[in-house]
């Protein structure tokens, strides 16, 4: 009779500590490029913004939209960023989401504005019609507030003379058009604070905190107004050009002299700018 031949229990227990092994290694390797591939299908989500943009601007003598205009002037929210540019988009409302940030606030019990979801919650879904919303409308990119083109005597936030209105102008790749986002806008000056925490709730007296949540490992994504997408640092945004009076010289720049004990414990270990 021939001998039967098998793994002993100590040789199965060895497989499985080398395939634990195997794993803890992997597991953070494997993490890492799923949170890349979420930061590259963010930006090519932003390229197609940019293309919807840019056909709006092309039908509008190089005009965007008219943005934030007061509900009685007719038709008050279909010139908001989101149901302009649907001719060009359609019923792609996914694209109005980063990869990174799909939830809305209503789904995790947040309510529309969404605020304390942490920088993956997303905005929406809208229940009724506001001066810049359409009922059903989510998504996690909000545009700069700054480019819209509102008509004289509209728009609680127009800065008839600030605003950038078109975009052949200089220097557009370092003025944000739309962007990773807690809202759906946001009018940032020179003299925001950041925010105390990750994804702290968004509020009106500092606007870049509206936006400034850590969604891809210390970067955001970004489509510019010459239509380019990169990403940018968490303390880049001081540096962005947000509207033609932004002083590039802030208090929150190397340039305004900011130290590094002013920034908020959780912004210290990003790159200064």
């Amino acid at each position: 009779m021939s001998e039967k031949k098998g793994f002993t229990l100590v040789e199965l227990l060895v497989v499985i500590a080398i395939i634990a092994l195997l794993m803890s290694i992997l597991m953070p390797a494997l993490a890492r490029v799923r949170k890349q591939a979420k930061t590259v299908l963010c930006q090519t989500n932003l390229k197609q913004w940019g293309v919807c943009f840019s056909m709006y601007i092309n039908d509008w003598d190089g005009y965007f939209p008219e943005g934030w205009i007061e509900k009685d002037y007719e038709g008050a929210y279909k010139d908001y960023w989101m149901d302009a540019l649907r001719p060009c988009y359609g019923d792609a409302g996914d694209l109005r989401l980063c990869p990174s940030a799909t939830k809305p606030g209503t789904e995790l019990g947040l309510g529309e504005y969404g605020n304390g979801g942490g920088p993956f919650s997303a905005w929406g879904v809208f229940s009724s019609a506001w001066s810049y919303a359409v009922p059903g409308d989510y998504g996690s990119y909000g545009w700069n507030g700054f480019v819209a083109n509102p008509p004289p005597g509209f728009g609680i936030w127009e800065r008839k003379d600030v605003n950038w209105r078109r975009a052949n102008v200089n220097g557009s790749g370092n003025i944000p058009l739309l962007l990773d986002h807690q809202w759906v806008d946001c009018w940032p000056t020179e003299y925001d604070e950041p925010p105390e925490y990750d994804a702290q709730d968004w509020n009106n007296t500092s606007q870049m905190g509206r936006f400034l949540v850590n969604r891809h490992d210390g970067f955001l994504n970004a489509v510019f107004l010459d239509f380019s997408v990169r990403k940018f640092g968490l303390k880049e945004p001081w540096t962005f050009k947000w509207n033609r009076g932004f002083d590039l010289k802030g208090p929150w720049t190397i340039v305004g002299d900011v130290s590094p004990s002013d920034w908020p414990e959780w912004m210290r270990t990003f790159k200064d700018y």
